[in-house]
C-alpha cells in the first residue's frame, strides 16, 4: 500500500479485485477520486468508502432506508436505457418524476457524480442509504459491457420475487397475529377488569378453594388495588421483549431455533437457500466471479447461513470447487447439488442456479399451507384453553359457594 503524507485524509475502502475478490483496505489519499488508482482497481470496482479522518464520516453500507424504491428504480432505468435514452438523461427523468425528498436527494447525488465523469456504480456506492452492495456489484460488472439494462431488469425481477415471497409470508401470518392480539386483549380484560370484581366476593371462601383459583384471586386483588403496577409490569415485559428482539445475536439464535422445528424448519431453510441461489445466479450471470459473489451475498442471506457462506467463500478461495463448497457447508439441497455440478461442467452455472431457485419456490406455497392448516388451529386451541381456563377458575368458586348455600 502506498504511503502518503500524514495530513491526508484516511479512508477504509472495500474493493473488488478480479482475481482476489472483495477486499478491505485502509488507505490515505488526497481525495475520493484518487482512491481507485491508489488501490490499483478500476473506479467501478470501488465498492465502499468510509472516511476515517479529515472529513465527516460516511454512513456505513447496510443502512438503506425503506423509502427508496430500489425495485422500481431498477425497472424504470432498464426501460429507459432499452429505449435508447442516455444514462444521464434517464437518471434526470427519474429524478424529475419523483416526489419523495429522500429519493430525490439520493438521485441528485447519483446525477452529480455521473456528471463529474464517475461511473454509475461508483455514484451509487456513494449513496449507501439507497443502493446496497448487491446492485452496485451488478452495475459495476455490466456498465462497460453494454448489458446494463438487462442486468437492471434482472435485478428488478429478483427484488420483485423477494417482495412477493415476503408478502406471501406476511399474509400467512396476519391471521395468527390477529388471533394473538384479540386473545391477549380478552385475557387482559378478564384479568384486569373482571377478575378484581370477583376477588372481593370470593375472598371469604379461603382455603376451601382450589390452589389455582386462590392464585387467580390473589392476582385479581393485586390488580384491583394497584392496576398501574400490573400495567407497568406488562409494559416492562413488552419493552424487554422488543429490546431483546433488536439484539442481532439473539435474533439469529431465535431464527436458528425456528429452523429446527419439525415441518416449519425445513421449509424455512429451503426458502433461504432459494434466495441464495437466485442471488448467486444473478451475480454470476452479470460476470462477477464466484468468490466475489459469495462474499457479496454473505450480507444478503439469512443470518443462520452467513457463517456457512463465509466458510464456502474461504473454501473457494483456497481452490475448492463451488459445488463442493456448497455441499460441505450444508448449502446445497440434493436437487441444487446436481444442478450446480451440471452447470459447472456445461458452463451454464448461472442458469442452473436460477433453475434450482425456481424449483424450490414451491416451498413458499407449502409453508403458507402449513401456517394455515397447522399453526392457526394450534393457536386457536391454545388461546381457547387459556381463556376457558381463566373463566372456569373464576366460576368454580361460585359453584362451590352455591353448593354450600344449598
Amino acid at each position: 500500500m502506498r504511503s502518503l503524507a500524514p495530513s491526508m485524509p484516511q479512508y477504509q475502502i472495500r474493493i473488488f479485485h478480479p482475481q482476489l475478490g472483495v477486499q478491505s483496505r485502509r488507505i490515505e489519499a488526497p481525495d475520493r477520486q484518487s482512491l481507485a488508482g491508489l488501490a490499483g482497481v478500476a473506479p467501478q470496482h470501488l465498492l465502499e468508502v468510509e472516511e476515517l479522518s479529515g472529513g465527516a464520516e460516511r454512513p456505513k453500507r447496510g443502512g438503506r432506508g425503506k423509502r427508496f424504491p430500489l425495485q422500481l428504480f431498477s425497472q424504470e432505468l432498464a426501460v429507459l436505457l432499452d429505449a435508447g435514452i442516455a444514462l444521464l438523461e434517464a437518471l434526470t427523468t427519474l429524478r424529475e418524476k419523483e416526489a419523495n425528498p429522500a429519493v430525490r436527494a439520493a438521485l441528485d447525488g447519483v446525477i452529480e457524480a455521473v456528471q463529474q465523469g464517475r461511473p454509475l456504480s461508483a455514484a451509487m456506492q456513494a449513496q449507501p442509504q439507497a443502493f446496497d452492495e448487491l446492485v452496485c456489484a451488478i452495475v459495476a460488472a455490466n456498465e462497460r459491457t453494454g448489458q446494463l439494462s438487462a442486468a437492471l431488469a434482472q435485478h428488478a425481477r429478483y427484488l420483485a420475487w423477494v417482495e412477493s415471497l415476503r408478502s406471501r409470508l406476511i399474509a400467512a401470518c396476519v391471521y395468527p397475529a390477529m388471533l394473538l392480539l384479540v386473545g391477549g386483549a380478552v385475557i387482559l380484560f378478564l384479568l384486569l377488569f373482571v377478575l378484581p370484581r370477583f376477588a372481593g366476593i370470593l375472598d371469604g371462601l379461603g382455603n376451601e378453594l382450589p390452589w389455582a383459583s386462590r392464585a387467580l384471586i390473589s392476582f385479581g386483588q393485586t390488580a384491583g388495588s394497584q392496576p398501574l403496577l400490573v400495567l407497568g409490569g406488562l409494559a416492562l415485559m413488552l419493552g424487554s421483549g422488543l429490546a431483546l428482539w433488536r439484539h442481532a445475536g439473539l435474533r439469529q439464535r431465535l431464527q436458528a431455533s425456528l429452523w429446527t422445528l419439525p415441518g416449519l424448519g425445513p421449509r424455512l431453510r429451503v426458502l433461504a437457500l432459494a434466495r441464495l441461489y437466485r442471488s448467486m445466479g444473478m451475480l454470476l450471470g452479470s460476470g462477477v466471479p464466484v468468490l466475489a459473489a459469495l462474499r457479496i451475498v454473505e450480507g444478503v442471506v439469512a443470518l443462520p447461513w452467513r457463517a456457512a457462506v463465509a466458510a464456502a467463500a474461504e473454501q473457494v478461495a483456497q481452490g475448492g470447487r463451488f459445488s463442493d463448497a456448497l455441499e460441505d457447508q450444508g448449502l446445497a439441497t440434493p436437487v441444487a447439488r446436481r444442478m450446480v455440478r451440471v452447470g459447472e461442467r456445461s458452463g451454464e452455472l448461472p442458469a442452473m442456479l436460477e433453475r434450482a431457485a425456481a424449483f424450490h419456490d414451491e416451498e413458499a406455497v407449502r409453508l403458507t399451507e402449513l401456517l394455515t392448516r397447522a399453526i392457526n388451529p394450534a393457536l386457536m386451541l391454545v388461546m381457547g384453553v387459556l381463556i376457558g381456563g381463566i373463566i372456569v377458575l373464576m366460576y368454580l368458586p361460585i359453584f362451590q359457594l352455591v353448593e354450600q348455600v344449598q
